[in-house]
Order: structure tokens, then sequence, then C-alpha cells
């Protein structure tokens, strides 16, 4: 698999012509972005005076704040669709093909979404699934999924109008681990004992009874960072040897970002959460700046290399 360096040379050689073109439709985007909106925001300004002289119901400027704020949504999506389009075509695809020829790449696809609910990485059932830039395929004949997802849950609010609310947003990866696992392993970011400290932390990590049984780990390190629930303590501590929490723990030190994953079945699975989609470019900022370029080549440098950082072709344990 190509390292970062060699990414960001393709990136740089290979689709620089490709970036400049982008680069000038992205300013004439932003330029009618700010154009158009200026006078629609100016529009919706002499509604709402219009509404406030006839002393308009609070729901009235609820309503127009409403539409302003969809309306401005739908004109962003609606202007960025094709320049977003040449991107992961021009941009991205290629990127993906270099870190290995194995890989296909949907860009309005997104992983199943049977893989995330049999993760049991979150105990809230989803209602609605979506997302986008499906890659899958095999690196050193292991097979690997990921993709972006938003993963809601719906609910009434007090007026009892539906609403949903975001479980998880960021990058999912599912693949193949070299054992079939008897039991459900699941480590999560340790929140509890960041939050309100080693005692009262445990505690309440003990007595999480949406989870299986709490699995300590001898390492003080990976204690720190993450807490491990399995319905099988022995299978628990096979899989978690030493060198594998220590893979773990450069994981999350490279993605920046919360990373929670599980063993279930014969798949494991990691959620990173980013709170953003991550191979949408953005109108606002320039992607010739270095910056920009290295996020979307070491975040799929790190999807990728998920493979080669956890050593999952590496037959650690016999398949059962």
């Amino acid at each position: 698999m190509k390292t970062v360096s060699e990414l960001t040379d393709i990136y740089y050689k290979h689709l620089y012509p490709s970036l400049q073109e982008l680069e000038d439709e992205r300013k004439k985007i932003k330029n009618k972005l700010i154009g158009i909106g200026f006078f629609y925001t100016l529009l919706i300004g002499i509604i709402t005076l219009f509404l406030l002289s006839y002393d308009a119901s609070t729901e009235a400027l609820f309503g127009v704040v409403f539409i302003y704020i969809a309306g401005m949504g739908f004109l962003y999506r609606w202007l960025i669709k094709d320049y977003t389009n040449d991107f992961k075509f021009k941009i991205i695809a290629p990127l993906i093909k270099a870190i290995d020829k194995n890989l296909t790449y949907s860009p309005s696809l997104h992983l199943p979404s049977h893989y995330f609910v049999q993760s049991k990485l979150f105990t809230s059932e989803p209602d609605r699934i979506t997302g986008n830039d499906y890659v899958q395929g095999t690196i050193d004949n292991v097979a690997i999924k990921f993709s972006d997802l938003q993963v809601e849950t719906k609910h009434e609010n007090s007026k009892g109008n539906e609403e949903y609310t975001t479980i998880f947003m960021g990058l999912f990866i599912v693949s193949e681990f070299n054992k079939n696992f008897h039991g459900r392993t699941v480590i999560l970011p340790d929140t509890a004992q960041k939050t309100f400290g080693d005692y009262l932390g445990h505690l309440l990590q003990q007595n999480n009874f949406q989870r299986a049984d709490l699995v300590k780990m001898d390492n003080p390190a990976f204690e720190k960072e993450f807490v491990v629930y399995g319905t099988d303590q022995i299978e628990a501590r096979y899989i978690l040897t030493p060198a594998f929490m220590e893979k773990l723990l450069i994981l999350k030190k490279r993605s920046k970002h919360p990373v929670s994953v599980s063993f279930v079945n014969k798949n494991i699975h990691i959620a990173i959460e980013y709170n953003k989609d991550l191979f949408e470019p953005s109108v606002f900022h320039s992607l010739l700046k270095y910056k920009i370029a290295m996020e979307y080549i070491q975040t799929l440098h790190l999807a990728v290399g998920i493979i080669e950082e956890l050593k999952l072709n590496k037959k650690l344990w016999s398949k059962l």
C-alpha cells in the first residue's frame, strides 16, 4: 500500500491539472453563493420586517426563519452538486485506485445498514441511515468495506412533532477478521473516567446495564482511552493482546477523533466519529492548500491502512 507521502505526490503531480480546473469552478460557485445568498437574505429580512409591522405571531416568525434556513440549504446543495461530483470523480476515485487497484469506489452508495446494526457499537436502534462514498475490495486478501455514515434515531419533541437525533456521523469500517468469535467484544471511548474520575467513572462503567460485562485490561494507557465490554471475558482478553491494544492506541492517535471497535461473528467494526461528511469539498476553502489536501489523503490512508495498522492479514489466530 502506498504511503501518505506517495499519495501526496500523486495528488499534486498527477491530479494537479484537475485540481486547478476544480479550483476555478469553486471560486465561481463561491461568488454565486455570496451573491444569491445576499439577495435571498435581504428578501427574507424585508418579509420579516413586514410581519413585525403587523404584529405577526411567534409561530409565523419561526416559520420564516425555518424557510430561510431550508432555502439556504437547498441553494447550497443545488449549486455545489456538479462541483462535488466532479471532485469525487476526478480526485477521490483516482486516489483510491492509487492506494490499491483492488478497491472500488461508489460515491452515491454507502455501507449496507445491517453492518452498523450487527456491530452493537451503539445501544440506540437506528431509524434512518444515510451516507455516501462507499469503498469496498480486498487488501492483502482481506476484505474491507467502508463509507461515510449518518445514523439517526427518531423521537417526538415536547410538541409531539417527529424529530431525528444523530447518534453517529463519520467513517464506518468493516473488515473480516482471522477468527470466528463466539462472544461479542465492544471497545468504546472511555468518557466516564475522563469526566468523573477513576473511582466514579469505573463505578458507572460497571453498572452500565445496556452493555455486557466490563472487561478490565492490564494496559494503563489503553484503560485511559478505552473501556471494554464483553459477553466472554476469556475471549475478550484473547483478542486484545498487548500488541493489539498498542495498535488500537496508534489508530486513536492517528485519527484524532473518538474511535469505537467491536468484534462480532467474524468481523471487526470500526466507527470513527468525524461529525462531518469527509469527502465533500468545501466551497470556502481552496483545494490547492496543503492542509486541505492532507485531510483528504490522510483520511483515505487511515481507512484503508486499518488492514496494515491492526495486522488483520496476519494469522494471529486460527479460524474456529
